[in-house]
C-alpha cells in the first residue's frame, strides 16, 4: 500500500498541473512491473481542444510509445479520479493489469459508480482494481476546483 500512496502522489502532482491550466485536475501515471515510471500525464482537453485528451488516454499513448507496443501487460495505472467509460475502454484494450484510483466519479465513473467495466466478463480483459488511495487529497482537489469554478 505504501507504493500505492507514493505513486498516487505522482498522479496528484500531475493533477495539480492540470488545475494550474484551468483544466479539470486529473492526473495519471503508469508504472511498469519493475516499479519504473513509464508515463505521466494530466487532463488537457481544453489546451489541446481534444475531448479524448484525458489524463489516462495521454498516459496510455505515452506508455505505448515508450514500450513500442499497444499492449501494456504487467503495468499499473494510477489515476486521481475513477476512469470514465472512454478511458476504461482504452485501458482494457491496452491490457493494463492494475488500476489504482483515488476518488470515485459519480457522474462519469466506469469502475463502480455508473458502470463497472472491470467486472464485465463479456470483455476479454479484467484489470485488478484498488480504489480509495489518497482519497481525501484526490477528492478535495477536484471538489475545490469545481467549487472555485461555480463561485
Amino acid at each position: 500500500m505504501n507504493d500505492h500512496k507514493e505513486n498516487m502522489k505522482l498522479a496528484l502532482e500531475e493533477a495539480k498541473k492540470a488545475g494550474k491550466k484551468d483544466e479539470v485536475p486529473v492526473g495519471c501515471v503508469i508504472i511498469d512491473e519493475g516499479g519504473k515510471l513509464i508515463a505521466s500525464a494530466h487532463n488537457q482537453t481544453i489546451t489541446m481542444a481534444d475531448p479524448t485528451a484525458h489524463a489516462e488516454i495521454l498516459a496510455l499513448r505515452q506508455a505505448c510509445g515508450e514500450r513500442k507496443n499497444y499492449r501494456l501487460l504487467n503495468t499499473s495505472l494510477y489515476v486521481t479520479v475513477e476512469p470514465c467509460f472512454m478511458c476504461m475502454g482504452a485501458i482494457i484494450h491496452s491490457r493494463v493489469s492494475h488500476i489504482i484510483f483515488g476518488t470515485y466519479d459519480p457522474k462519469w465513473g466506469a469502475v463502480g459508480s455508473l458502470y463497472d467495466f472491470s467486472k464485465d466478463r463479456r470483455l476479454n480483459h479484467q484489470p485488478e482494481i484498488v480504489s480509495g488511495v489518497c482519497i481525501e487529497e484526490c477528492r478535495d482537489l477536484i471538489r475545490n476546483f469545481f467549487r472555485h469554478k461555480r463561485s
